[in-house]
């Protein structure tokens, strides 16, 4: 018989039992309640074993959680690490790219600007060229007009 039972019964015996005149005590038969408490002490190894597993086992569910908790817990951490890191690889990577296409327009436009200047400075020697030639042409044809009309 479980212990529950068992002490209903003893509450029962004692709510049934004899009042003693002109006192709030009661009269129970001595033996069926030494039997009953008897009764409780065989069942109650079992019900606090029950009781001491129960504890046990939830103790063991509460450090399984609490490992598996740390675990989630610890991959949640390296995942967002790792998505962290990630981030900013790819953001290192754009900002390389960026400062390495800067760099490139940079001497793209140094280049045009060289390329500009050293064109102008071939131009302005050619024009020199040419206007040296053309004052030799004029000095040359001056000079085979003087023979023309010296013959």
């Amino acid at each position: 018989m479980s212990v529950v039972k068992l002490l209903d019964q003893l509450e029962d015996l004692i709510y049934n039992g004899a009042n003693v005149p002109f006192s709030s005590r009661i009269m129970i038969d001595p033996q069926e309640a030494l039997n009953i408490i008897e009764d409780i002490r065989e069942n109650l190894p079992d019900e606090i074993k029950q009781a001491k597993w129960i504890q046990e086992e939830r103790k063991k569910i509460l450090v399984e959680a609490q490992k598996e908790a740390e675990t989630i817990t610890q991959e949640a951490e390296s995942y967002i690490r790792k998505m962290v890191d990630e981030n900013e690889i790819t953001k290192n990577a754009y900002e390389q790219a960026e400062e390495i296409l800067q760099k490139a327009q940079q001497n793209a436009k140094e280049i045009r600007l060289g390329t500009n200047e050293y064109a102008d400075s071939i131009l302005a020697q050619l024009q020199k060229q040419l206007q040296e030639l053309e004052s030799t042409i004029d000095k040359n044809r001056k000079e085979l007009k003087g023979f023309k009309r010296a013959e």
